[in-house]
């Protein structure tokens, strides 16, 4: 117990070791979580999809897990019900067991640090990973970065909640779950770090949180590409930006992207708004019927089910027609909002890279049938699209763009990915696909005090007090009886215990003495620093804000004020805390 002891002590004054400590943690559980998620959701895929339906359910160059033999029998008609039962099942777990898990978890995430004090219960991370590898398993069109983040970010919560973190470092140890989770499952780490800070607000950064993301996040990718192999999620062929003509197109490619991101937008709002909440059925029951719709598409377009990342990998290579690519755009808009909108459980990030990828692959081949002189490989097109279009829809940009050269290892498509991004940005801004988004820290109710406190930072004590005014001290010898005698001459209820030297020794307050004030027979034996209560003091050099939290912490009306040499000299009031805060807030008013 000792030892423990000691370590706790040792953490609590090293900040830099504690974080360390705690991003570690973070990151094994996150990365075991994401291999664990990834081993089952590809067992799944291959039961219901290759061996069920016998489904040829192609995948990209990087994930090859599950290498049996698919069944010879194509059983086209499974696939009308196959998304359907998935529905059903893993609306019957959600809404039994934790009904916040339906939807895209990143919602869920950024709900939980913005109003819930970055809380998600223990229960969610495996509630939301079962129903979500049922989901997809059984052909839902929905993606994998919804439900890792919030099921790293549940872990991230209940760590913090072991730990008896307070408000402020749950909520970063929420997103060092979720930097975790997308770090280890999309094998970008650096990606996946800056997309948690990234994805909270439409025009900030919650960069407190940077370091303690990258470092989570490298943890979990290292856990996971030590089983899995560092081979990026897709191939690419040998592709390069070299002509700057060919901006042009990048930026025609992200103007394309901008009304197919508003229709993503609407059609998945509106069809959660204005017709499954509508339907005369219990909640649990309507995944089952989003799934029915999903069956249909998929049915005549099987493309459109799952995540969609063999198609997107063909789609890399240029091997698909200019219309089937645009026809795969729409469906997969309908296919999502089906899915998700229903209650599904799901992300959107997979299904933003398939719309993009195919866009991208239908201007990039449309360009190079019209301008071959001008315009290089059409699949780099597909690539830039991928991250163009989630940049303009989930207003992350940088996150966006580093995801997609992790993935893909194609950092040589930085300057159009960057290009094309910002297009799509700039002319996305009235739409979001996250709606817990806020617009930056000042709108977020997590950083609420954060003005307060950055004022109060920015004067010190010794502006605040009034050196000038009377200090009625205690001598620390000073019997109790001596004490009564005094307290007869003045009206203060409130007094700093000093040595001869004046330097403060302890705080008595007339109130922790009630219960003796009449014991004469103690009058004699009591001095007034037994009576004393721990001292508590402020450097004239200390902060308005460190004051305030003395303040709060002490719940004393007033602190004593003392110098190094001169022992104390003088008292702070709350009052005269507030004063100064009102003074400033003044000043920058006027400014």
């Amino acid at each position: 117990m000792t030892r423990l002891a000691g370590i706790r002590g040792a953490l609590e004054r090293n900040r830099t070791l504690r974080w360390v400590l705690y991003s570690v943690i973070v990151g094994v559980v996150s990365g075991l979580g994401a291999c664990l998620f990834f081993v089952l959701l590809e067992w799944g895929s291959y039961f219901f999809l290759e061996y069920a339906a016998g489904y040829p359910l192609s995948k990209p160059g990087g994930e090859h897990l599950v290498a049996l033999e698919r069944s010879s029998v194509f059983r086209r008609w499974m696939l009308l019900f196959l998304p359907a039962f998935g529905g059903l099942l893993s609306g019957l777990l959600v809404y039994r067991y934790a009904p916040e898990a339906e939807g895209h978890g990143t919602d869920a995430l950024i709900d939980a640090f913005h109003n819930k004090n970055g809380i998600i219960r223990t229960r969610v991370p495996y509630v939301k990973g079962l129903a979500s590898i049922i989901t997809l398993s059984t052909g839902g069109s929905a993606g994998r970065e919804g439900p890792i983040a919030q099921i790293g970010a549940g872990f991230g919560s209940w760590v913090a909640r072991l730990l008896h973190m307070n408000v402020r470092e749950r909520r970063l140890m929420l997103l060092a779950g979720c930097a975790a989770g997308l770090g280890a499952i999309f094998r970008a780490p650096l990606g996946g770090a800056l997309t948690a800070i990234e994805v909270l607000y439409r025009e900030d950064f919650e960069t407190e949180g940077i370091i303690l993301c990258i470092m989570s996040s490298v943890i979990a990718n290292a856990i996971f590409i030590s089983i899995f192999g560092q081979r990026p999620i897709f191939d690419i062929p040998p592709i390069h930006f070299a002509n700057p003509v060919e901006l042009l197109f990048y930026a025609a490619l992200g103007l394309v992207c901008v009304p197919f991101g508003f229709a993503y937008v609407k059609i998945f709002y509106g069809m959660r708004d204005y017709f499954f909440r509508r339907l005369p059925l219990k909640k649990s029951l309507i995944p089952t019927v989003g799934g029915l719709m999903v069956g249909l598409i998929a049915y005549w377009r099987p493309e459109v089910m799952s995540g969609g990342y063999g198609t997107i990998q063909e789609a890399l290579f240029g091997r698909l027609p200019v219309t089937l690519m645009l026809s795969l755009a729409v469906l997969k808009i309908l296919a999502t909002s089906f899915t998700i909108s229903s209650g599904g459980s799901g992300g959107v990030f997979g299904p933003s890279l398939f719309i993009g990828a195919m866009l991208g692959g239908a201007v990039g081949q449309v360009s190079y049938g019209l301008f071959p002189q001008w315009v290089g490989d059409p699949g780099a097109f597909a690539l830039v699209g991928m991250g163009a279009f989630f940049a303009g829809v989930a207003k992350a940009p940088i996150g966006a763009l580093l995801m997609v050269c992790e993935m893909t290892g194609g950092y040589g498509l930085v300057v159009p990915l960057m290009f094309a991004s910002v297009i799509a940005l700039l002319c996305s801004q009235g739409w979001s696909l996250y709606e817990k988004q806020v617009l930056n820290k000042f709108h977020s109710p997590a950083h609420r005090t954060d003005m307060v406190m950055n004022v109060l930072q920015d004067v010190k004590v010794r502006d605040a007090y009034d050196p000038s005014l009377p200090v009625t001290s205690l001598p620390e010898d000073m019997t109790f009886r001596e004490l009564k005698r005094f307290m007869v001459h003045t009206r203060e209820s409130f007094f700093p215990v000093v040595d001869e030297r004046f330097h403060l020794k302890g705080i008595l307050s007339l109130q922790d003495i009630r219960t003796v004030l009449f014991e004469d027979a103690v009058a004699e034996l009591l001095v007034v620093g037994e009576l004393a209560s721990p001292p508590v003091c402020l450097s004239p050099d200390e902060s308005l804000y460190e004051a305030l939290m003395k303040f709060l912490a002490s719940g004393y009306g007033q602190i004593p004020v003392e110098e190094k040499d001169l022992g104390v000299v003088g008292m702070l009031r709350l009052e005269d805390l507030m004063h100064a805060y009102h003074k400033e807030m003044q000043r920058l008013r006027e400014d």
